[in-house]
């Protein structure tokens, strides 16, 4: 097929993806879209797959698109009459260990709440669907009948053919080697067949894609990784059955297997992982394999054939060492790249076949609609900066292929690739006790160790040793004062002639128009929902300042660049060159007062949502009078130099008071006792404003036209699907909500599911924030949460049982 010289979108890179991406742009209406690959389709990653297909996942939201990616293949051989190769044998999922038993009934309980099929098994069952396997060691079976495997090839060429009928072209053999973008924001990109002039690019390169990342100017945080599996030969127990067997999911012994023909397919996530073409993938690389050295994964193939004796027996037919092309954290770098105008990406999927239609379905929608349906900030390429540089890449591109099958616990931090960003003030802190957590590549105290105490911190679905470390930081809070370090929350400065103009035309509440004074605010995504929430305070005429969430930074720059900035303002992160710490409590006035010369810090003097530049011991600081603990609190600001001195002085001034240093744990807990929601928990462009309890701060007869606001006129009166709700929960296995959980009707309905969960210290009781459909929303109801995949008794919460009435907030 000639090539044209123009299209809507150029979608680079001909493997599973990139032809799930074509095929939902045309189907969304974009027909007028180009593939080019730069080989045959399925070359790089796609062609020697495992093509293994299984729903659930540990996130919600992609566990939504995997289910959709499963039956979309059934649908995608009717429509096109190509067969995807369609195994639909099911899962065999086994737990040696009490977490995994835990973690089973936790994906057994969500998938009640999804309708779909994931349930118990007796030992008998599991003997009976598969009988070459030894049961020794299992605590518990789960079954998963829907799961599978599919055809690599064919999946692809179902995508392409589907693609093709509705009118996209595609180009094989047609390598990209430039992309240019002119001025208007369209691109030309450049093959040796031609040029195509587009309004968007998509990459989708695979192992590839940092180097067509380079063509645009921008990194991809990626790495290339060898992995092998082997098929065997015929196995005779195997040959004389006539069904095949279900895949076995023995997690604990990390690896992976199912039959394949007559023998059973083995493959292994060893921890001697191996790089390959770290400096970049070579051009001229296919269809080709890599030398197998199954001598790495004999662990791993050893305790396979402890599970499946038959496999010990068995030769190997062959064996399949390809490289893979890893995130650092295993999930895929997805969306438009906030520095450029219509460039899009989608790299780094590990479980391409189980999540295929539903990247291509989201991309498709964020390409064509403005924004996908389902919050997608987890896959989104703008949770890592430029602080995940090739080091870090590497260290946890290793540290993700060599726990592929290990559990993933709640609040986990993983040490690989760490430390990359810190303050002046870390090794002051680790000194304290301090264990730290990474939020946008930067170290932040979780929460102290106290005397005796070690600074480590484990991990399970159970609480954990730094249940009562966290406990007595909130109980000295609320007593006496803590002292939070929030320097990773999002600093902007917005000054110069129109700047109340420019932020009116962005954020929905009504921007301050008198000195000193602050507002909460939402930021209204393109479908209306809360794409952020931010506290913003003018300082002067045509000066700002606006805080927000850190990890969301690179991500809230796509909407800020929605509406044009006049020359004459100025924005500037001020996150990196700044600092900052919210102290609160009920003596955090007087602390503040001892280390501040002739400020009135009295409730008249400085009240609620009130700002002023003050000097804090003897630093220049913006002090606002707000927290996120629910409490009488202040939020300090200063120069990143004078982080140290400040910290110091506060402690100090505060030591006959009852101060301690308080971690993000902690605040977790206090804000979950006040309802506070938390940006990527409980507001998400999913939400409507209504439904989170943000629609108050929203000003529609501001005279700037601010973004969302036609699509929230659409929406502002329909009825809440679901509320933002508090929850007291029974707690008889030592175990909190910690987000995801479904939420069940007594009779066992599903209703909603948990956003954030916290045991409330200072309230004496378990607490969690969820949505819940409003039709279940009556004084006194109460429910079932699924912790631990159990049923735990939850109960309404009419008002916070902190504080109900904010007299402390505002006192």
């Amino acid at each position: 097929m000639e090539m044209n010289n123009t299209a809507q979108a150029v979608v680079i890179g001909g493997g599973l993806v990139g032809c799930s991406i074509l095929y939902h742009l045309a189907k969304l209406g974009w027909t007028d879209v180009m593939l080019l690959e730069r080989s045959e389709l399925t070359s790089g990653s796609t062609w020697h797959a495992a093509a293994g297909v299984h729903g659930l996942h540990d996130n919600n939201n992609i566990s939504k698109l995997q289910y959709y990616t499963m039956k979309l293949y059934a649908e995608l051989e009717q429509e096109t009459g190509q067969s995807c190769g369609i195994h639909k044998n099911g899962y065999i999922y086994l737990a040696q260990t009490e977490d995994r038993e835990h973690q089973l009934r936790i994906q057994a309980a969500k998938a009640k709440y999804f309708g779909v099929d994931f349930y118990e098994l007796s030992l008998d069952e599991v003997r009976k669907m598969h009988p070459l396997v030894n049961l020794e060691g299992i605590r518990c079976a789960f079954h998963e009948p829907d799961a599978g495997h599919v055809d690599p090839s064919g999946v692809t060429y179902a995508y392409a053919q589907g693609a093709r009928q509705r009118g996209a072209a595609i180009h094989r053999f047609t390598p990209v080697i430039e992309t240019n973008q002119r001025a208007d924001g369209t691109w030309d990109v450049v093959t040796p067949n031609g040029t195509v002039h587009t309004q968007v690019v998509i990459n989708v390169a695979g192992l590839w894609g940092r180097e067509v990342a380079k063509l645009a100017g921008f990194e991809l945080p990626l790495m290339t990784m060898e992995h092998q599996y082997f098929v065997t030969e015929n196995i005779p127990e195997i040959e004389g059955l006539d069904y095949e067997l279900p895949a076995v999911a023995d997690r604990d012994g990390e690896y992976y297997l199912r039959q394949e023909g007559k023998g059973l397919l083995v493959g292994a996530y060893e921890k001697d992982g191996r790089f390959w073409a770290e400096e970049g993938t070579p051009l001229d690389f296919g269809h080709e394999l890599l030398p197998d050295d199954l001598d790495r994964i004999t662990e791993n193939v050893m305790r396979a054939c402890e599970r499946i004796p038959a496999l010990g027996e068995a030769g190997i037919k062959r064996v399949i060492n390809g490289p893979m092309i890893w995130t650092p954290d295993s999930a895929a770098l997805f969306g438009p790249v906030p520095e450029l105008k219509n460039y899009y990406c989608c790299n780094g999927i590990i479980p391409g076949f189980s999540q295929s239609g539903g990247l291509g379905m989201m991309l498709a929608q964020w390409v064509v609609e403005g924004e996908p349906e389902l919050d997608m900030f987890p896959w989104d390429l703008a949770r890592y900066g430029k602080w995940a540089d090739k080091k870090f890449t590497k260290e946890r591109a290793l540290d993700c292929y060599s726990h592929r099958f290990k559990i993933h616990f709640p609040y986990e931090e993983r040490a690989a690739g760490r430390a990359v960003r810190t303050r002046p003030l870390y090794e002051i802190q680790k000194d304290m006790g301090a264990v730290f957590g990474l939020n946008y590549g930067w170290e932040h105290p979780l929460w102290f160790a106290g005397e005796s105490v070690e600074p480590k911190e484990d991990y399970g679905y159970t609480r954990q040793n730094w249940h009562g470390p966290v406990g007595e930081e909130c109980e000295a809070l609320r007593a006496g004062a803590g002292l939070i370090d929030i320097s990773n929350f999002a600093k902007y400065e917005i000054k110069g002639a129109g700047a109340a103009d420019w932020l009116n035309r962005i954020v929905a509440n009504r921007v301050p128009g008198v000195d000193g004074r602050s507002c909460l605010t939402p930021l209204l995504s393109v479908r209306g929902g809360i794409a952020g929430d931010f506290t913003i305070t003018k300082l002067a005429d045509d000066h700002f300042m606006m805080f927000g969430s850190g990890m969301a930074e690179r991500y809230h720059q796509r909407f800020f660049q929605m509406v044009e900035k006049p020359e004459s303002v100025t924005f500037e992160s001020l996150t990196e060159s700044h600092c900052g710490f919210n102290l609160a409590g009920p003596n955090a006035r007087e602390i503040l007062s001892r280390l501040t010369e002739g400020e009135d810090l009295s409730n008249e003097g400085l009240r609620f949502m009130r700002s002023r530049p003050m000097k804090v011991a003897g630093c220049d600081a913006l002090v606002l009078r707000v927290s996120f603990t629910g409490d009488l609190g202040y939020e300090i600001y200063m120069k990143e130099e004078d982080q140290v001195a400040v910290y110091q002085a506060i402690l100090e001034a505060g030591q006959d008071l009852g101060i301690r240093p308080v971690g993000g744990r902690a605040l977790l807990s206090l804000r979950v006792e006040k309802g506070y929601g938390s940006w990527g928990r409980e507001y998400s462009p999913e939400y409507w404003p209504q439904e989170v309890g943000l629609d108050g701060l929203i000003k529609l007869d501001k005279e700037e036209n601010f973004l969302g606001k036609q699509a929230y006129l659409a929406l502002k009166d329909k009825a809440p699907r679901e509320k933002l709700v508090s929850l007291s929960v029974e707690t008889p296995f030592n175990a909190d909500a910690v987000g995801g959980e479904p939420i069940f009707a007594l009779d066992g309905t599903p209703v909603g599911r948990v956003s954030s969960g916290a045991f409330g210290h200072t309230v004496g009781t378990s607490l969690a924030l969820g949505f819940v459909k409003t039709a279940h929303l009556k004084p006194g109801a109460e429910f079932d949460i699924a912790i631990l995949g159990k049923p735990h008794r939850a109960k309404l919460l009419e008002t916070p049982l902190f504080d109900p009435k904010g007299e402390r907030l505002r006192s």
